[in-house]
């Protein structure tokens, strides 16, 4: 249960594991400003060969713009569900997964995924997905 002191904290906290907490907690309430706040000017956001919208984005306009608005565009309820955290100093890794169903196929996912962020001066400068790209892929596929 969070509690207003909790969330407070979480808020003002620069802890890697915080920042990327609150990236998470943005994505899934939709709240592109919020999210645009965890990322450092310079990101580096990697999304995985394989996967629809591979390559790597730009500033945080440019994740939010190549990234979440797209999947916001192709999946209902694009959701990453942040399960367990490993943080080793300004590395952490994320083990998720992701939930959503494709708009034009009616396909559901739900697929394991990794994310690792590194984090400085408590933002994300860096972040790169670990998916199986054959299961979204599959999603976006329809039937013959």
């Amino acid at each position: 249960m969070t509690t207003a002191s909790s969330s407070t904290a979480l808020a003002a906290s620069t802890a890697p594991a915080d920042v990327v907490r609150r990236q998470y907690l943005a994505s899934a309430a939709g709240d592109l400003e919020a999210l645009r706040a965890t990322l450092a000017p310079d990101v580096e956001w990697t999304e995985m060969a394989g996967f629809p919208l591979a390559g790597t984005y730009r500033t945080p306009e440019g994740v939010t713009a190549n990234v979440m608005e797209k999947l916001g565009q192709d999946w209902d309820g694009w959701t990453a569900h942040d399960d367990t955290y490993v943080v080793d100093g300004e590395n952490v890794v994320v083990l998720a997964r992701y939930t959503a169903t494709n708009k034009a196929t009616g396909k559901d996912i739900a697929v394991r995924v990794a994310h690792h962020f590194v984090v400085r001066g408590g933002r994300i400068v860096r972040f790169e997905q670990f998916v199986d790209t054959a299961l979204v892929r599959d999603a976006m596929t329809p039937d013959v």
